[in-house]
């Protein structure tokens, strides 16, 4: 059975898409700050220069001005120039180009769990378990029932889909 793609995701999963990369974002912020506040500052910048360099690749993406699964292409629509559609499908994702996602939460998750053995703390352990599972289980059900399942641009090719389900591949 064929899914229908979306041509606009609809509000509700792009507000479900965005509270678990705020809450991983903010999560990761809270355990960075027990280190201190150049630290926080330091991750605050990582986080937004990967969103920057995330939109200016939504450029060349289908949903370009549109409202993806994150509302990406829209905001990219607004701060960047429409890009080449055949751009977003060339690229070649590793499991190498992930390293820089993945330390947004592997870093505080660390760093929490070397807090938690200097001094333990409830809210501290919360937190890791929380940045864990919602990186973890909390993106792949949300990537795998919402937004990677109606994507039209996973037609036309995705690199991280290519990725992913490596079964496709031919």
């Amino acid at each position: 059975m064929e899914l229908n793609k979306y041509e606009n995701y609809p509000f509700w999963i792009i507000a479900l898409s965005n509270m678990l990369s705020i809450s991983i974002y903010a999560i990761g912020a809270y355990i960075i700050y027990q280190a201190g506040i150049i630290w926080l500052v330091l991750y605050l910048l990582y986080i937004l220069f990967l969103e920057i360099k995330l939109l200016i690749h939504c450029a060349n993406c289908f949903y370009y001005g549109k409202y993806c699964s994150f509302g990406r292409g829209k905001l990219s629509g607004l701060f960047f120039k429409k890009g080449a559609a055949n751009k977003f499908c060339q690229k070649q994702m590793t499991w190498k180009d992930m390293i820089p996602d993945l330390l947004l939460s592997l870093i505080p998750m660390v760093l929490g769990i070397i807090f938690l053995i200097m001094d333990f703390n409830w809210l501290l352990l919360s937190s890791v378990a929380a940045i864990f599972l919602l990186s973890s289980v909390g993106n792949g059900f949300i990537r795998g029932s919402f937004a990677c399942k109606y994507c039209k641009q996973q037609e036309l090719g995705c690199p991280a889909d290519r990725l992913f389900n490596i079964s496709k591949v031919k």
